[in-house]
């Protein structure tokens, strides 16, 4: 029953529900076209970092992680946030797919192969928090880049994108619609 809610939840991104449950239940691929930005978009980081943040999400006690999904051949992973139009995140390696972006996604019981949840839908519409991502990005950024042998980053800065300053160390979301940087 709980795969069914999340299946149906997840499928309602695609253009045809009825054929995308089909493929995952039945297709050869298993994987299906989903759009992104209606119901939510995904943000794409490296996989070292992404599968650091999920274990931090994972462990956090009052936080229910929203999806979360491996690419290994591409070597990312993708967080699944509330769309927000106006937000931009910065990094090295980081997008976000948003409105007029596709992913490609098998069933949400699929915990195995190249593509695959770490973290999958649970049918409710849970998605990751914008807010506690950034964090988590900024924090598990910081312990690799220390375990890269670079210096820490420096404290929480606010930086614009105009300033240029994102690498590895330092994840920025820009919400124009509110007209502030996040630290």
């Amino acid at each position: 029953m709980e795969w069914t809610k999340s299946m149906e939840w997840l499928a309602a991104a695609s253009e045809d529900p009825g054929a995308c449950k089909e493929e995952w239940q039945n297709g050869t691929t298993g994987v299906a076209l989903l759009a992104a930005g209606r119901f939510w978009d995904v943000l794409i980081v490296p996989e070292q970092l992404g599968l650091r943040v999920t274990d931090l999400l994972e462990e956090l006690p009052l936080l229910e992680p929203g999806p979360c999904l491996l690419d290994a051949r591409r070597r990312t992973v993708g967080f699944l946030l509330p769309p927000e139009p106006q937000s931009v995140w910065i990094g090295t390696g980081v997008r976000l797919l948003s409105a007029g972006t596709w992913i490609t996604a098998p069933a949400p019981h699929c915990r195995w192969g190249a593509l695959r949840w770490l973290v999958p839908p649970d049918g409710s519409g849970t998605l990751t928090m914008p807010d506690v991502l950034e964090v988590a990005l900024q924090r598990c950024a910081g312990e690799l880049s220390r375990l890269q042998g670079n210096p820490a980053p420096s404290g929480h800065s606010r930086t614009a994108p105009e300033d240029g300053q994102a690498d590895g160390t330092q994840m920025v979301r820009q919400c124009a619609a509110r007209g502030y940087t996040q630290p």
